[in-house]
């Protein structure tokens, strides 16, 4: 289609007179594509819609936790009912205890949940509490994985951090990030290294088991076991950073998938329908230090908010009740959906590879694989911003990075993915 973005420019220019680049998240900038950004006013099941009245075929999502598509009705149904009674009050409220019966029902290593607004405060939170809990300092991330903005974990973090071309940020003091040891994924004898090394002074391990923020990267053979055998030897808290994972690989988020029991969880916006939220959680005993119980303190005073509590209930009751049917149809329609867009790259003898965990996946413009962020950053992001380009202008809405994942909701149809196949083929063509 031919795209007029008249009013998305207006606004991105009023936008830039009042926020830094006229985006509140960077990557919203469409910097590293190249191209315009459009104005997004409205959602609908899988397809969105921008301030000039253009449409896509949605692959983001809100970034993840729209698994049943943008205003579905339960949902919304929830928020309107929840918000007739008030929007906050800084107080407890029923609806928190039934959102955390459903998370402590998900995930049986969970026995205990504590609601905060962001992933990047459940993550921050999750690491204060595995250093309370061990009383050690340093802690272990992975390249190329993106944890939130939380000073100790923008050290060679993936999503925004890597699109931008950034290597850490501007403002993150050596005297914090020197306790954080980034390590490459997927390689268990440089994490063996580092455990010899730090002996006995590693807090936790804070780890996506499926990567999202450097494109979607699963986990090596039996990498996630070895890391568990490996930290619960080292009495090192293992910390499964889900807010990407979690209610959209599987149910019980990728610890169920494979099998793997955390101490410590961390879960984000998926639990909340979309609306800002994240929660972390673990065993009694670890959690029993979160004041009031124990000292280490953490609070927000709109953790909890109703709104989020009610959309996450909706969402989590539905994904509960239709399990069956809806991760074995969203991991076939996946299926289709990136093998026939690689099939369409090859047709015109592009090179490409993918990675696909369920509903989660990236198409990488590089011979591959990617396993790590050293073999994801040999991408060939011109490739990518071209293909991003050409695919907007017809009607499907990619990630605008080729470090970022995308996702399939349940609502999306067999029309949708044969029409982005089309227009892959088409894209890839140089139409």
């Amino acid at each position: 289609m031919s795209r007029k973005l008249d009013e998305s420019r207006r606004l991105q220019q009023r936008a830039e007179s009042l926020i830094p680049g006229g985006v509140n998240s960077p990557v919203r900038a469409f910097k590293a594509v190249e191209c315009e950004a459009p104005f997004i006013v409205r959602g609908q099941g899988s397809h969105i819609w921008d301030a000039d009245g253009n449409e896509y075929v949605d692959y983001i999502g809100s970034w993840g936790p729209l698994i049943l598509g943008h205003a579905e009705a339960g949902v919304l149904d929830a928020i309107l009912g929840a918000a007739g009674n008030g929007t906050s009050f800084g107080a407890s409220t029923p609806s928190e205890a039934d959102l955390a019966e459903l998370i402590v029902e998900a995930f049986p290593t969970v026995q205990k949940v504590r609601f905060v607004s962001s992933g990047t405060e459940a993550t921050m939170s999750a690491i204060r509490l595995a250093r309370a809990f061990t009383k050690r300092k340093y802690i272990i991330k992975f390249e190329g994985c993106y944890h939130g903005h939380a000073d100790a974990l923008l050290v060679k973090a993936g999503s925004g951090v890597a699109t931008l071309g950034i290597p850490g940020s501007a403002g993150v003091l050596e005297e914090i990030s020197q306790f954080t040891i980034a390590l490459p994924f997927n390689d268990t004898e440089v994490l063996e290294q580092a455990f010899s090394k730090y002996r006995h002074q590693i807090a936790c391990v804070i780890v996506e088991p499926v990567v999202g923020n450097m494109g979607c990267v699963p986990a090596s053979g039996g990498y996630l076991a070895n890391l568990r055998t490996i930290t619960q030897r080292e009495n090192t808290v293992l910390i499964f950073d889900e807010v990407m994972t979690g209610f959209r690989v599987a149910y019980g988020g990728a610890q169920e998938l494979y099998g793997i029991k955390p101490d410590l969880t961390t879960l984000g916006k998926i639990i909340g329908g979309g609306l800002p939220v994240g929660a972390y959680g673990g065993s009694d005993e670890i959690m029993s230090l979160v004041a009031p119980l124990g000292p280490m303190y953490q609070a927000g005073t709109l953790s909890g908010n109703p709104l989020a509590m009610a959309a996450g209930i909706a969402q989590l009751t539905h994904l509960r009740e239709k399990k069956t049917e809806i991760y074995p149809r969203l991991d076939a329609l996946s299926a289709k959906l990136v093998e026939g867009v690689v099939a369409a790259a090859k047709e015109v003898g592009m090179t490409l590879c993918f990675n696909r965990v369920g509903s989660m996946f990236t198409w990488f413009f590089t011979e591959g694989p990617v396993t790590d962020w050293d073999s994801a950053s040999k991408s060939d992001t011109a490739a990518f911003a071209k293909f991003f380009r050409a695919m907007l202008n017809g009607g499907i809405y990619l990630p605008p990075s080729q470090f970022e994942a995308a996702f399939l909701s349940a609502i999306h149809s067999q029309e949708d993915v044969q029409k982005t196949i089309v227009a892959a083929r088409n894209s890839l063509r140089g139409r």
